[in-house]
C-alpha cells in the first residue's frame, strides 16, 4: 500500500476547482463534505484532491492550517479504501464544516466513513 500524498495528486487547477463547485456531486459525513467530479486527469492519475477549511468559522490561519493538515493526513492514511475499488478518474474536494477544531482520531474516523460511502456510491451508480 502506498501511503504517500505526492504533489501530482494535489488538485491545484483553478479551472478544475471551479468546475468541481459548479458541476460536482457531493456526499457528507458531518463534519466533512466531499465534492467529487468524474474528469480526465493527466499522467494516468486516478485522483486529485484538495482540502479546505472555512475562514468564516476559523478566523486564524493557524486553525485553518491545522484542520487542512488533519484532512490531508487522514486522507493519506485511508486513500487505499477508494484507490483499489473505483474505476475512473476523479477530482475530489474535502470541506470541513464543523465549528470546532477536531482531534485526529475523530477526523480519521469521519474520513474513513466518508471514503467508504463514496466508494459504495460510485460502485452503485455506474453512470457517474
Amino acid at each position: 500500500m502506498d501511503f504517500s500524498f505526492p504533489k501530482k495528486e494535489k488538485l491545484k487547477s483553478k479551472k478544475a476547482i471551479e468546475q468541481l463547485f459548479s458541476e460536482g456531486k457531493s456526499l457528507s459525513k458531518h463534519p466533512l463534505k466531499l465534492i467529487y467530479l468524474k474528469t480526465s486527469l493527466p499522467n494516468d492519475l486516478q485522483f486529485q484532491v484538495a482540502v479546505t477549511a472555512p475562514k468564516k468559522k476559523f478566523k486564524t490561519a493557524v486553525q485553518r492550517n491545522r484542520i487542512k493538515r488533519l484532512l490531508r493526513e487522514s486522507y493519506r492514511q485511508n486513500k487505499h479504501i477508494i484507490f483499489n475499488n473505483i474505476e475512473g478518474d476523479f477530482a475530489l474536494l474535502f470541506l470541513y464544516l464543523g465549528k470546532e477544531t477536531p482531534s485526529y482520531a475523530q477526523m480519521e474516523n469521519d474520513m474513513k466513513e466518508l471514503l467508504q460511502k463514496f466508494s459504495r456510491n460510485i460502485n452503485d451508480s455506474p453512470g457517474v
